[in-house]
C-alpha cells in the first residue's frame, strides 16, 4: 500500500473538553433514575442484588434468589455487589450501574489508547513531502485514537446494551484492556504481556471457559501473524498470570460453598453448550441485526481492510482483526438468538476503521454525513413529536397509538426533562452547522456527526421518552401486585416457568421470598404464554388460584398466583 498523503491540519486534535463532554453525556443518560429493565438488565442486576444481601456461598455461585445462574463468572456481579453496599444511600440499581458506567470509562480509555500507540508506529505514518507539512507522529496517532472513540460511540447497538447491568459490559472493558495489552507490548514486551494476562484472567472470572479459551488463541494466533509481537514473552508471563487468576474463584468456591462441584460443572458445559452450532433461527436473526448493530464501524473497517490489504500483518490491522474474526465466530455459533455477544466486537472493530479514515475520499466522507444528519434530524423530529402527542394529546393519531402500545401510562410533564432535551437538540443543531459551514478538513470529521447524532437520539429517548420505556420495560407494578396478593403467614414461594428477569425483579421490588425446587413451598407462581391447566394437586390439597395478570405493556406475558391449601371436603369432615 501507498503512504497515506495528508498534512498536519488535517491532524488537529479534536478538542478534549469535547470529546470528554460527549463521554460523559453519552453514558449518563439513561445510566440512573430508572427501574432494571427486562430482559439481561433486571437478571444481571438481581444477581447483584442477591450477593449484595446473601451470603459467601452466594457471592461463589451466582443465583437469582437462590435459583442458580450458570451464564458468566461472577466478576462483574462482585464489583456490582459491592458497589450496591458501598452506596447504600442510592437505589439499588442505581448503584449498580456505577460499575456499568466505570467500565464503559476504561473501556474508551483502552480503546482510545490502543489506537494511539498503534498510530504513532512508524509503518503507518503518512507520506514525507520534501519541504515538510506531513503531521508528527504524535498528532496523528491522536487523531487516529480521537476516531476510534467516535466510531465506537456511533455504533447503534451499544447505546442499550452499554448501560445495562450485565456481565458483557464489563467483557467489553477487558476485550478492550487484552487488545491493549498486546498493543502495549509491542515498545513494552513485559508491561503489555502482565497486561494482557490480567485481562484474560478478568475474563476468566467474568465469562465462560469456552470464550477465555478462544481470546487466548487469539492473542497467540495474532503474535504469529504479526511477527512484532513478543510471542515467547506472551508465553512465559500472561499465561501464567491467566491461569493463576483463573484459579483463584473455583477453588475458593470448592473450599466455601456447598454445591460448587456441581455448579462448577453446569457453568463449563453451558459456555460450552452456548457455542454448539447454529440453528437457522440464530443466523436469521444475526443476518437481520449485526449489521445495524454495528453500524458504522463495520463499513469503515472493510473500507480499512481494503485500503490497508498489502499490510494486513502489520500490528495496525493484524492484531484488532484476528480479534475481531474470534468473536465473529462465537457470534455465528451461537445455539440461540441474542445480541449480547455483538457489543464485544465492537472495540475491534472501532480501531481498524479508525486507520480507515485517512484513506476515505472527500464524496465518501459527504455521504457519511448527509446520511447522518438526515437520518439523526428525522428520527429526532420523531422521538419530539411522540413526546409531544403524550403531553398535549396532539397529534391526536399519534397520541392514540401510543395509548395503544403502553395503555395504562399517563405522560406527565416535567421542566428538568424538557430543557435537557432542548440543550441536547440544540447542540445537535449547532454541530451540523459547524460540520456545514466551516468543512473541516481533519480526519474525525466524517464520524463527529454519526457520534454526535447517537449521542442526540439516546439522550433523548433517556429524557423524553424515558418514562414510557421504564413503563413498559419493567415489572415493578406486577410486582406490587402479587406482593399484595400474598398470604401473611406464607412460607416461600415456588415459580413455574418465571424467567430470571421476572424472578429478580419480584423478590427486589416485592420483596418475596423465593423456595427452591426441594422446598415445600406453600405458594406457587406460575408465568403462562397460553392457557395452561391447572397446576396439579396432591391430596388431601390442592391449588387455590389467588391472584391473575400480567404488565400492561406486554400481552403474551401471564402470572398466577396460588395457594395450597386443604380441600374444601376435608375441612368440612373435621369435627367441631
Amino acid at each position: 500500500m501507498k503512504r497515506v498523503r495528508i498534512t498536519a491540519s488535517a491532524t488537529s486534535a479534536l478538542p478534549r473538553s469535547l470529546l470528554i463532554a460527549i463521554c460523559v453525556i453519552y453514558v449518563l443518560a439513561g445510566l440512573f433514575g430508572r427501574d432494571p429493565w427486562k430482559n439481561e438488565d433486571a437478571a444481571g442486576f438481581g444477581i447483584m442484588w442477591t450477593m449484595a444481601h446473601g451470603h459467601l456461598s452466594d457471592w461463589l455461585l451466582p443465583n437469582i434468589a437462590g435459583k442458580p445462574i450458570y451464564d458468566n463468572g461472577p466478576l462483574v456481579s462482585w464489583l456490582g455487589a459491592l458497589s450496591i453496599r458501598a452506596f447504600s444511600w442510592l437505589d439499588a440499581p442505581d448503584a449498580a450501574r456505577i460499575v456499568t458506567g466505570l467500565c464503559f470509562y476504561i473501556t474508551c480509555t483502552f480503546i482510545w489508547y490502543g489506537t494511539y500507540l498503534l498510530g504513532r508506529r512508524p509503518e503507518v505514518q503518512p507520506f514525507k513531502y520534501a519541504f515538510g507539512g506531513e503531521p508528527e507522529p504524535r498528532d496523528y496517532g491522536r487523531t487516529l485514537a480521537d476516531g476510534a472513540l467516535l466510531i465506537l460511540l456511533a455504533c447503534f447497538g451499544l447505546a442499550e446494551r452499554g448501560h445495562e447491568t450485565t456481565a458483557t459490559v464489563g467483557q467489553l472493558t477487558l476485550i478492550s484492556m487484552a487488545i491493549y495489552g498486546l498493543v502495549r507490548s509491542l515498545d513494552k514486551p513485559r508491561q503489555g504481556a502482565v497486561r494482557f494476562g490480567l485481562a484474560l484472567g478478568g475474563m476468566a472470572l467474568a465469562s465462560s471457559p469456552l470464550m477465555t479459551l478462544s481470546l487466548w488463541l487469539a492473542g497467540m494466533i495474532a503474535a504469529v501473524v504479526c511477527r512484532a509481537l513478543p510471542l515467547r514473552m506472551l508465553l512465559l508471563v500472561s499465561t501464567p498470570i491467566t491461569l493463576l487468576i483463573a484459579c483463584t474463584w473455583p477453588l475458593a468456591a470448592l473450599k466455601f460453598a456447598d454445591g460448587a462441584r456441581r455448579w462448577l460443572g453446569e457453568w463449563a458445559d453451558i459456555g460450552m453448550d452456548a457455542f454448539s452450532g447454529p440453528t437457522i433461527a440464530s443466523l436469521s436473526y444475526i443476518a437481520k441485526n449485526l449489521a445495524l448493530f454495528a453500524w458504522p464501524a463495520w463499513p469503515l473497517a472493510a473500507w480499512s481492510l481494503y485500503s490497508w490489504r498489502g499490510m494486513r500483518r502489520a500490528p495496525h490491522i493484524a492484531i484488532s482483526l484476528i480479534f475481531a474474526i474470534t468473536i465473529l465466530v462465537l457470534i455465528v455459533l451461537q445455539a440461540h438468538q441474542g445480541n449480547q455477544l455483538f457489543m464485544l466486537a465492537l472495540p475491534a472493530l472501532s480501531i481498524i476503521a479508525a486507520f480507515g479514515l485517512p484513506t476515505l475520499k472527500r464524496g465518501t466522507v459527504n455521504a457519511i454525513d448527509w446520511f447522518a444528519v438526515l437520518s439523526f434530524t428525522v428520527l429526532a423530529g420523531f422521538v419530539w413529536i411522540v413526546w409531544l402527542a403524550g403531553i398535549t394529546g396532539f397529534p391526536a393519531s399519534t397520541a392514540r397509538n401510543l395509548r395503544r402500545l403502553v395503555p395504562g401510562f399517563n405522560p406527565e410533564f416535567s421542566w428538568i426533562t424538557l430543557i435537557s432535551a432542548l440543550i441536547v437538540t440544540g447542540a445537535w443543531v449547532a454541530l451540523v452547522a459547524w460540520r456545514v459551514s466551516r468543512s473541516p478538513k481533519v480526519l474525525w470529521r466524517s464520524v463527529v456527526l454519526s457520534s454526535g447524532g447517537t449521542t442526540l437520539m439516546w439522550v433523548l429517548l433517556m429524557t423524553l421518552w424515558l418514562p414510557v420505556v421504564n413503563y413498559g420495560r419493567t415489572y415493578r407494578d406486577v410486582a406490587a401486585q402479587i406482593a399484595s396478593h400474598l398470604p401473611a403467614d406464607y412460607t416461600c414461594i415456588r415459580t413455574a416457568r418465571v424467567g430470571d428477569a421476572q424472578l429478580a425483579s419480584f423478590a427486589y421490588f416485592g420483596k418475596m421470598r423465593f423456595g427452591s425446587a426441594d422446598d415445600d413451598c406453600d405458594v406457587l407462581l406460575r408465568q403462562d404464554s397460553q392457557d395452561y391447566s391447572e397446576p396439579l394437586s396432591l391430596a388431601p390439597y390442592e391449588w387455590r388460584q389467588l391472584w391473575e395478570g400480567r404488565r400492561a405493556a406486554d400481552r403474551d406475558e401471564r402470572f398466577r398466583l396460588y395457594v395450597l391449601q386443604e380441600r374444601p371436603w376435608r375441612r368440612a369432615a373435621r369435627p367441631r
